[in-house]
């Protein structure tokens, strides 16, 4: 392979890794604990697509996301925000809760 060739594989390469990218961060829905009151209850995204939530955690202890059906737990401490990685859903209702604050409401995401 000449190196031109090898420099256009190599870019070609780049673009694609970068379009199977979920969306930044600052483009991901936000769902926010604070001290056993979670906002917002709902929460749409798009199915069939893989994306990220950003868990911000502006409570005075820490909270855990927790969903049974999207396989996913992550314990945000006081103060800290994360972000957590959904593959792609099919149209459906997918309830989470913070499971560090039982009384808290449960939340629903629902991929249309």
């Amino acid at each position: 392979m000449t190196r031109l060739n090898m420099a256009h594989a190599a870019a070609l390469a780049f673009t694609f890794a970068f379009a199977a990218v979920p969306a930044r961060a600052a483009d991901a829905p936000t769902i926010e604990f604070h001290d056993g009151t979670i906002t917002p209850l709902h929460l749409e995204v798009p199915a069939n697509t893989r994306f990220k939530i950003v868990v911000r955690n502006t409570g005075k202890t820490a909270s855990e996301f927790e969903s049974h059906r999207l396989h996913k737990e992550k314990v945000v401490a006081a103060g800290r925000t994360v972000s957590v990685e959904v593959h792609p859903l099919a149209p459906g209702k997918y309830d989470f809760f913070d499971d560090f604050h039982e009384d808290a409401p449960k939340g629903v995401i629902i991929a249309k």
